[in-house]
């Protein structure tokens, strides 16, 4: 497989481009934050050229799901973000930790203590009554205040067995232009106070890609995943057994492509440039069929 557009190159980085377009891609799962648009005021703003590819993607009949650790926004409210944006996704297409969380906490038969972001509270109504058995934690934003830390670490201290349900694990993201600390940071904080480990709920937990992929009907290597963080996505992929890709939008910086222990299998400038990578690539391997 040749590409003759020098700029192709200018984004390779140790594995080449080959490698990772020459098995057959059966899906896709993106990101959703600082892949098909970057956060901000109101809906925030596309990246350009996402919108686009996205549809590509339908054209060919590339089978693609929506994976974000996104915990700021119920998801019916992060659907209408993107059908504002012109994304032509149904709910069944998103998975998110929320919904997750909440058919693990009623499997077990657990009640959550929330530090979590106000938006989403109202997804855990009938869950919260009684004594707290677990804590939940999400992107509380702003409600990661030092007394919101310490009730949540209150709580934990007094349960017997104490769980801590983290939804996702990132380090940072970017928010209106700005780097921020995620809920990683906020849940390692109690996992070092209270002497657990976070159950995560989320990426990189290989039990929500593998849900994606069964949704899918695909096996991870036939799978690809497209995201902007080098560890919660292209690491977690990987360890799944999912190529993965890095882009150039979000929250990527610099010091991602030398990260001293994931490597992409490629790194796009955006969205739309690895789609068109991955089309034209099934195009070939279906012609030499």
């Amino acid at each position: 497989l040749v590409f003759s557009d020098k700029r192709f190159f200018q984004t390779l980085p140790v594995m080449a481009v080959n490698s990772w377009l020459a098995e057959p891609i059966k899906g896709l799962l993106l990101d959703i934050t600082g892949v098909l648009y970057e956060s901000g005021e109101g809906f925030g703003t596309a990246i350009p050229g996402s919108v686009e590819a996205v549809k590509r993607l339908r054209e060919t009949g590339i089978p693609v799901r929506f994976v974000t650790n996104e915990t700021c926004a119920t998801r019916a409210e992060l659907i209408k973000k993107l059908h504002h944006h012109s994304f032509s996704v149904s709910e069944g297409d998103v998975f998110s930790p929320v919904p997750a969380v909440i058919s693990l906490l009623k499997e077990r038969g657990l009640v959550p203590h929330l530090l979590v972001h106000p938006a989403i509270e109202c997804e855990f109504s009938g869950l919260v009554a009684g004594n707290p058995t677990c804590v939940v934690m999400g992107d509380a934003d702003e409600a990661f205040s030092f007394a919101n830390m310490n009730v949540a670490f209150r709580a934990l201290k007094a349960m017997e067995d104490p769980k801590l349900f983290a939804l996702g694990f990132g380090k940072y993201y970017k928010h209106k232009g700005q780097l921020q600390l995620d809920v990683g940071a906020f849940a390692t904080a109690l996992e070092f106070a209270c002497d657990i480990k976070s159950e995560i709920v989320g990426k990189p937990s290989p039990l929500f890609f593998d849900a994606a992929l069964s949704d899918i009907g695909i096996t991870a290597k036939e799978a690809v995943m497209i995201g902007d963080d080098i560890v919660s996505d292209v690491g977690g992929a990987q360890k799944c057994g999912i190529r993965g890709v890095l882009v150039r939008t979000g929250k990527y910086t610099r010091s991602c492509e030398n990260h001293p222990t994931v490597t992409p299998h490629f790194i796009a400038n955006n969205l739309s440039e690895a789609v068109d990578l991955i089309i034209e690539a099934q195009s070939k391997n279906i012609h030499q069929v």
